[in-house]
């Protein structure tokens, strides 16, 4: 759930109620959909400056995480 994860935030008026880097407008898919295609995270950051280092490691920390336990169970 990314309702655990303190480096996104979820709002219904703010970009379709998609879930934002806190304190941004910038969709956590976002930061997915790149590195999927080849960027790196300095690139996603100098692309999305809003976004900070702490919190791409927090998602890509909590989204290792999710996996880590549905293969286990």
């Amino acid at each position: 759930m990314w309702s655990q994860c303190t480096a996104v935030e979820r709002d219904a008026d703010k970009v379709s109620g998609a879930w934002l880097f806190r304190g941004t407008r910038v969709p956590v898919a976002t930061l997915f959909e790149n590195l999927r295609d080849g960027a790196t995270v300095e690139q996603f950051l100098d692309w999305f400056p809003g976004v900070e280092r702490w919190q791409v490691e927090s998602v890509l920390d909590h989204e290792t995480r999710g996996l880590r336990d549905a293969a286990a169970s």
